[in-house]
């Protein structure tokens, strides 16, 4: 029977940065980063849908871009920053994607609602005037199993209404 790989040789000793904090961790080389999100940091925003890249209910902001997180190796981050649902907003005080989500009933069921929120927040820290077109697109590679597009496309309308 072959010796068994030393620990070492399939871990690595990182630093990331979540939510404007520096986290020093030890990772398994094919930890995903939404692995380490959940399982090690406790963020548990992000959610486990699909694990192929479909869904995007595990979507983080990762140098300001829209990524799913199952699909990015925890070792691939590097010195890029990572926001979850968690890092929005400040203490007591939700975002405005978040808030809008809440007055215009986006969330539904609430499972996809942060990688909704993600995707909504990066479209509109790029474009605070979106067509409608352009919210579609952005938002395309999120799915509701709730059905509930209609409810989340009238809270993107009214962020944008809102910012004019």
């Amino acid at each position: 029977m072959p010796d068994a790989v030393p620990a070492a040789a399939t871990t690595a000793t990182i630093a990331l940065e979540v939510n404007g904090r520096v986290h020093r961790l030890t990772v398994r080389h094919h930890w995903s980063l939404l692995d380490v999100l959940r399982e090690q940091l406790d963020l548990t925003g992000a959610k486990r849908g699909c694990d192929r890249g479909e869904c995007g209910a595990c979507t983080v902001l990762l140098a300001s871009r829209p990524v799913y997180s199952c699909q990015v190796l925890a070792l691939q981050v590097g010195h890029r920053p990572v926001v979850t649902v968690e890092g929005l907003g400040e203490s007591n005080i939700l975002d405005p994607v978040q808030q809008a989500f809440l007055d215009n009933d986006g969330a539904q069921c609430g499972y996809c609602t942060p990688g909704f929120v993600m995707s909504a927040r990066a479209l509109l820290d790029d474009n605070p005037h979106p067509s409608d077109d352009e919210i579609r697109q952005a938002l395309a590679g999120n799915l509701c199993r709730c059905n509930a597009y209609g409810r989340i496309i009238q809270s993107m309308r009214a962020m944008r209404d809102a910012a004019r």
